[in-house]
């Protein structure tokens, strides 16, 4: 039986840290905290979150930013690594080793992938990973889950259909990992370039899941119950000409989705560029603004439960 003593004092860097029943926790809490999402209470008043962003973030970063102060802690931030000691060379690990000192909990997002891994063996705190390069994104997972959970009632027997830039996209690989565990039925939408890697395959097959594996969105829409599209991310990409090869393969259209399956919702972790058309923003079935609020309760969620 979990209980929310079970997460006090844990880092949070894979969704693999999870067991399936703390995963549902997690979530169960969330949807108690969902009406102080808005409005707030005060049952972290005095604690501290340092929020530690080397790369880009305007959903996650201002969420965590969000969560904690609904909930009455303090905040302590850089997004811009250039105005620390870091660009003086400072190490990670004794970043991290002096932002313990000041803070009750550390989020950090990192370009390398492994840094949320490292940094949890320096901190005396908990570590909360919001991003390590093209590795993992594991609070992104329980808010996708949190999401589908809430739409769809459960995630078991649900065809989820992850669509785009498989190969470099870290929420797909946790989501996928996750997805899978739970008992969902997985299709992956991709250019032949951008496929699923081989271990997340392993990882999933292990589960028992045979993913659907296509290039066809149409294919996709049909069948899934969730279509969670992502952006061909530019920024991850080695070489220049191989990202214009791809850029822009996929969009998905008021017209594309006329040929859902009825009750299809369309999820995206956001920032999009051209993958979705403004015209999908007013139908019933885009819910990826609703998602991006979620993260809020799902954040809180996990604050409450690691500082107790």
């Amino acid at each position: 039986m979990v209980s929310d003593a079970d997460f006090k004092g844990r880092h949070v860097v894979s969704i693999k840290d999870f067991s399936n029943e703390e995963i549902m926790h997690v979530l169960d809490t969330a949807d108690k905290l969902m009406p102080f999402a808005r409005n707030g209470n005060k049952m972290l008043d005095g604690k501290i979150i340092a929020t530690l962003f080397y790369e880009p973030s305007t959903r996650t970063r201002f969420s965590f930013e969000c969560a904690m102060e609904r909930l009455g802690g303090s905040i302590l931030s850089f997004s811009e690594p250039k105005s620390t000691s870091v660009a003086k060379g400072e190490t990670l690990a004794d970043t991290i080793r002096t932002i313990a000192c000041y803070s009750d909990v550390i989020v950090l997002r990192h370009p390398q992938e492994g840094a949320a891994r490292l940094a949890s063996q320096f901190s005396s705190v908990p570590i909360l990973n919001a991003g390590d390069g093209a590795g993992q994104h594991p609070t992104q997972t329980l808010l996708d889950l949190f999401t589908i959970r809430k739409h769809k009632k459960e995630i078991k027997g649900k065809t989820v259909a992850l669509v785009g830039d498989l190969k470099y996209g870290r929420t797909t690989h946790s989501l996928a990992y996750a997805l899978s565990r739970l008992g969902a039925n997985l299709m992956f939408v991709s250019p032949p370039t951008l496929q699923m890697p081989k271990e997340v395959l392993g990882e999933v097959r292990k589960h028992g899941i045979e993913p659907k594996i296509t290039s066809n969105i149409e294919e996709a829409v049909k069948e899934a119950d969730v279509l969670y599209v992502t952006r061909i991310q530019k920024e991850r990409f080695p070489d220049p000409e191989e990202y214009a090869k791809v850029a822009g393969v996929y969009r998905v259209d008021k017209a594309l989705l006329e040929k859902a399956k009825p009750g299809m919702i369309v999820m995206h972790p956001l920032p999009r560029v051209d993958e979705i058309s403004a015209d999908v923003d007013s139908l019933p079935s885009a819910i990826y603004f609703e998602q991006a609020f979620n993260g809020v309760a799902v954040r809180m969620a996990l604050l409450k439960l690691i500082l107790g």
